[in-house]
């Protein structure tokens, strides 16, 4: 009888092969890259051959969507091609500022008042799913390093922010989760979880991005790095300053996309970022494939069909509702198309950041049955989220260039 490790390898090699060679043909079809895998996963797991098997909680897949996010995040962090000024990041600001609130309180209010869960529960499912996800947004991320569009620029540097800024409201809702008394531990959250962290997050990105650029540099002074081994220098700032950042405490996703924009403004020459760049891109495309089929391998139709009403419930509110309101409010005052604001509302794209602070949430306290309702709400929303986002990226994406760029001379 054939190994299954030897079958799983099979297959993932055809897979492989198979959206690689006819990438060209699935990008004019009305699916996404994201949205094949999980299919691939579904038939992978208990429904179809069974090669993969695992447990929603395992700590195997919130350590693999906690790579992918951190890699996704520095790749983020290399693409940020403006200056560090006030006016520069305006969209940005409004994203997470005003946005980003809304996308959590709004989702809160359809769990408490809607599904019925506790203050705390419902607070950890909107903090769950509010980062857009930088792994699945391809599409319309920053598209190189002379792209200046606003809608692109908006939307990446709010998926490098937003996943690790939710990282606060995740351990509010916990804490929620486990004391409903809010004087026993708010002032901890404040000073510890919010200004802390935060603070500590953005002063290790500077420094190990900094530091590791100026050794870089002052060392191939004297002797170039081996040309083969050089890129790897972005996943050694990738793994201090997550891991520094961690050891003080700190939100080492926000050092880790903070780390990224100081490699990208400390180097003189682009040619060094860019090279980073198609590496970080590369392995997180790799690292994307893994974590989307064991997700696709993880649903099961008993619980996706007991918990379709409320997933539809929170997900429509959210996709069709909460983030346009949120999007549009965001950007009052501000001197932008209305295609941009309509589109800066419908490209909230939940995937990976979503599914590692749910993994994250299950093994620091989140049990029982509302654990299972808020995971299988998340799974679905991150599906549904991936369908829609994923067939209507290209085509929107075409109108709302259409609709701004000025009309190329005959």
């Amino acid at each position: 009888m054939a190994d299954p490790y030897i079958i799983r390898l099979l297959a993932l090699g055809l897979l492989l092969l198979g959206v690689t060679v006819f990438s060209g043909w699935i990008k004019r079809l009305p699916l996404s890259f994201a949205l094949i895998y999980l299919i691939v996963g579904f038939l992978l797991g208990p429904y179809g051959v069974q090669l993969i098997q695992m447990e929603p909680n395992a700590k195997v897949l919130e350590r693999l969507s906690e790579f992918v996010v951190i890699v996704s995040l520095f790749s983020c962090g290399l693409k940020m091609n403006r200056p560090l000024r006030l006016w520069a990041w305006q969209i940005t600001a409004r994203l997470i500022g005003f946005l980003m609130p809304i996308s959590i309180a709004g989702t809160a209010l359809v769990g408490h008042f809607l599904l019925n869960l506790q203050w705390g529960a419902a607070m950890l499912l909107g903090a769950i799913l509010s980062p857009t996800d930088p792994v699945l947004a391809s599409e319309v991320q920053i598209a190189h390093s002379d792209d200046k569009d606003e809608l692109r620029f908006g939307l990446t540097s709010e998926g490098g922010l937003n996943d690790a800024l939710a990282f606060p409201f995740v351990y509010f809702g916990l804490y929620w989760l486990g004391d409903r008394n809010l004087n026993r531990w708010i002032h901890d959250w404040l000073v510890v979880d919010l200004i802390w962290a935060i603070a500590a997050g953005i002063a290790m990105g500077i420094l190990v991005g900094k530091s590791i650029v100026w050794i870089d540099r002052t060392l191939q002074q004297f002797r170039p790095v081996d040309e083969l081994m050089e890129d790897f220098i972005a996943l050694s700032t990738i793994f201090i300053a997550y891991s520094v950042t961690e050891l003080i405490n700190g939100y080492g996703f926000l050092a880790v996309f903070v780390a990224g924009i100081s490699v990208r403004q400390s180097y003189r020459a682009v040619e060094k970022t860019l090279s980073q760049l198609r590496l970080t891109e590369r392995l997180e495309k790799l690292m994307e494939v893994a974590t989307l089929l064991i997700l696709g391998s993880l649903l099961q139709i008993e619980p996706i069909l007991r918990y379709a009403n409320e997933t539809l419930l929170v997900a429509g509110l959210l996709i069709f509702a909460i983030r346009p309101a949120g999007a549009w409010v965001s950007t009052i005052g501000a001197c932008f198309h209305p295609a941009k604001r309509f589109l800066l509302g419908w490209f909230g794209i939940r995937g990976v950041g979503s599914l590692y602070y749910l993994t994250y949430a299950l093994s620091h306290g989140l049990s029982g049955a509302t654990a299972e309702k808020i995971a299988w709400i998340v799974f679905l929303t991150m599906l549904i989220s991936t369908v829609l986002h994923g067939i209507s990226a290209t085509p929107l994406m075409k109108w709302y260039q259409s609709k701004t760029e000025p009309p190329t001379a005959q």
